[in-house]
């Protein structure tokens, strides 16, 4: 038997990890090529990974939750010798050849770099830690030699390099006890850290915490920021190397700052993360304004009314307000544009095209032959926008279609990283939630982001006379660098004018 042991392959789109959502698979399975083993969660989408290898399961390098990098083992599959010395089967040597010539089948819904290189910097393998990985498909037998371990001998003020510890269970241990990994010592293969190793290092100073009073009596334990809470006997507490919370020798999280019990911490991964820096992305570096207008949707609802009543499917009021969004952006190109920043200017990296190497040395403003129309989508994941592709081009009908298209497909995870990162104008509709404004966040790199709110009845000066009508209120945020105030301006009143008399607008469509 031989082991083969299977890398997290390059994703594609740009990203370097995924976070291993469950196991398809358990140790002692026989699995066939191109057989579903996990399904990660990338910061776009959900993905099930197949494995390349036949045979039976040896290893399962990783547990649900966990974060996994791409080029780390993901399984480790027993393959029989015979199978090994005369190839793998046809369907595994496609889809070796396909993994290397960039195809696109390497994962379900992603593809790979022409060539078969990724634009992205890898990080590079720390020393010493090539003994960690399984043994790999040029490796006869199960597992490669490790190298001798450093053992506790090895004294910090000779340790160069980064602490050896893989485990980001073993990393919050000691970060909550207010351990510095580089002053334990490793018990683990080559002095890697574990578990017992931080465990053993946090009962020297809980001992004793729990011996002195004072602040002064802990201290002379050595672990620095430890002391005993003033005025309080027996209880020993660590500060946290960030200085805001205690941790008691109970085991309890206090925030320094408030003085009130941490209940939980929540890894900030996958989506999220990206939803965050893509969000505090756009906030540092957009000058943004903000412009909006109350308007009378009565006629467009009586509209919708008039279809529904020929026994004609009436497309949505979103699509509707997308159809006139698109003809307002034909008269406003300035807000279907992206700003590209110089390179070298402060804080600010230009956004690139996928294979475009170039670097501008002037800011320039990119204006594009086409819309592609962003749907805000609230999901169980977070925030998706996926893009309604040539948005422009499509009847009310042909958007209201696609938009609940890509709606049921961010919800359910199944939208494309190329449907999720496409766009070039958003519109969110956030008045599903029963509010009526928001000061939106534009979705970076765009330049613009069109919302609206509630549908209510509201008083309405209608001719002169005071009417009940029913009111929404439209909201743009736009990239102040690619235009100023008349174009926004122009643009919301457009749309608003639609909205109250859908009639006249139809020359535009």
């Amino acid at each position: 038997m031989s082991v083969r042991t299977f890398l997290l392959p390059d994703l594609g789109e740009g990203l370097t990890e995924a976070e291993l959502v469950t196991w398809l698979v358990a140790v002692g399975d026989i699995v066939a090529v191109d057989q579903p083993v996990a399904e990660v969660e990338t910061a776009k989408s959900l993905v099930e990974v197949p494995s390349p290898f036949a045979g039976r399961v040896a290893q399962l390098h990783g547990r649900a939750g966990e974060s996994v990098d791409v080029g780390r083992p993901l399984i480790s599959v027993e393959t029989a010798v015979a199978a090994a010395a005369a190839g793998q089967s046809a369907a595994g040597e496609a889809y070796r050849e396909e993994e290397k010539a960039g195809s696109g089948n390497v994962l379900i819904g992603y593809g790979t770099p022409a060539g078969g290189r990724s634009s992205r910097r890898t990080r590079a393998a720390r020393a010493g830690m090539a003994g960690f990985r399984g043994a790999g498909p040029e490796a006869p037998g199960h597992a490669r030699a490790m190298p001798a371990a450093a053992g506790p001998e090895m004294s910090g003020a000779a340790r160069q390099e980064a602490p050896r510890c893989i485990s980001p269970l073993v990393r919050r241990l000691a970060r909550d006890a207010g351990l510095k990994l580089a002053e334990v010592s490793g018990s683990g293969p080559d002095g890697l850290i574990l578990r017992r190793d931080v465990e053993a290092a946090m009962a020297p100073a809980t001992r004793a915490g729990g011996d002195a009073g004072t602040a002064g009596d802990a201290g002379d334990t050595g672990q620095a920021g430890t002391a005993g809470p003033a005025g309080t006997a027996g209880d020993a507490a660590t500060v946290t190397a960030a200085g805001t919370e205690t941790v008691t020798a109970a085991g309890t999280a206090t925030d320094r700052r408030t003085g009130l019990d941490v209940a939980s911490r929540t890894p900030v991964t996958g989506p999220r993360r990206t939803i965050a820096a893509n969000l505090s992305r756009s906030r540092s570096l957009i000058p943004e304004a903000t412009v909006w207008v109350d308007v009378d949707a009565t006629a467009l609802m009586d509209l919708r009314t008039d279809l529904s009543q020929q026994r004609q499917e009436a497309p949505s009021l979103l699509a509707f307000l997308a159809r006139f969004a698109l003809a307002g952006l034909a008269r406003f190109p300035e807000l279907n544009t992206r700003f590209v920043p110089a390179a070298g200017d402060a804080g600010q990296s230009p956004p690139r095209n996928p294979g475009e190497g170039r670097e501008v040395e002037q800011a320039v403003i990119e204006t594009f032959d086409g819309v592609n129309l962003g749907i805000a989508v609230q999901t169980s994941r977070g925030l998706m926008v996926p893009s309604v592709r040539r948005a422009d081009t499509l009847t009310t009908r042909g958007l209201d279609t696609e938009i609940r298209r890509l709606t049921t497909a961010a919800q359910a995870g199944k939208a494309t990283p190329g449907e999720l990162s496409s766009g070039t104008f958003t519109l969110n509709n956030y008045g599903v939630y029963g509010v009526d404004g928001s000061a939106a966040i534009i979705n970076y790199p765009e330049s613009a982001i069109l919302g609206v709110g509630r549908i209510i009845e509201k008083p309405w000066v209608v001719s002169g006379q005071l009417a009940v009508r029913r009111v929404t209120q439209l909201t743009l945020v736009f990239d102040h660098r690619v235009c100023d105030g008349a174009a926004a301006g122009g643009f919301l009143r457009y749309v608003a004018d639609a909205v109250e008399n859908p009639g006249r607008i139809l020359a535009d469509l």
